[in-house]
């Protein structure tokens, strides 16, 4: 299945779902400018130009761009980082 890409009510967010679990147990992570996580997919989307801040849970992470960027051209860039991390 690889990573479902979603819509949500924010045009500036997108859902990208994996048919794998990311992270274990019941707390979300958030990732703000600036801040790091002991998770590095989260730290290698942060270091993506466009991307504002993420957000995961299970076994999805919500990605938040910036408003002046085109999902067009981060979509891809995102993917990849999911792949990499072998999802």
């Amino acid at each position: 299945m690889g990573v479902r890409v979603e819509t949500t009510p924010n045009p500036n967010a997108l859902k990208f779902t994996t048919d794998k679990l990311i992270f274990e147990g019941t707390n979300s992570i958030s990732v703000m400018p600036g801040d790091e996580s002991e998770h590095e997919i989260m730290n290698d989307l942060m270091k993506v130009a466009g991307v504002d801040n993420v957000f995961g849970y299970q076994n999805f992470i919500t990605v938040n761009k910036q408003f002046d960027v085109e999902w067009d051209n981060l979509t891809p860039k995102v993917q990849e980082i999911f792949e990499k991390h072998g999802y």
